[in-house]
């Protein structure tokens, strides 16, 4: 019985382990990013204002993301604006991507189920 126990407590933090493992490409909130440098974990959308696809806007808007950035023995948590570079440790770091795009008509109180692709680029 302790044992059997003991398995699956060891089995459950594996599994954890694992689903905290860095993902090479487009990431959910909550989930980390390889970025050839530092790993990014995409924590929280501050501001989704961006205009919707299919319609026309005065101002194109902003979609704005906070991020827990984490090197080598530190971390640091920063809000980074689709497409504006912020420098982070010996490079910088973009919001290259996000999807889903805004549409009209669509629900406000339901959350969109965002994808963020970063990079970084080192060397500045």
């Amino acid at each position: 019985m302790v044992r059997s126990s003991l398995l699956l407590t060891v089995a459950a933090l594996l599994a954890g382990c694992a689903a905290q493992r860095p993902i090479e490409g487009p990431v959910r909130l909550g989930q980390i990013a390889a970025v050839n440098g530092p790993r990014v974990r995409a924590d929280k959308v501050i501001e989704d204002s961006r205009c919707p696809v299919d319609t026309q806007c005065v101002w194109e808007g902003r979609l704005v993301v906070r991020v827990t950035v984490l090197g080598g023995g530190w971390s640091r948590q920063l809000d980074l604006t689709l497409g504006n570079p912020v420098t982070v440790a010996d490079g910088s770091l973009t919001l290259v991507t996000a999807t889903p795009s805004k549409r009209s008509g669509g629900r406000r109180d339901e959350p969109l189920p965002y994808r963020f692709t970063f990079q970084f680029q080192g060397g500045l």
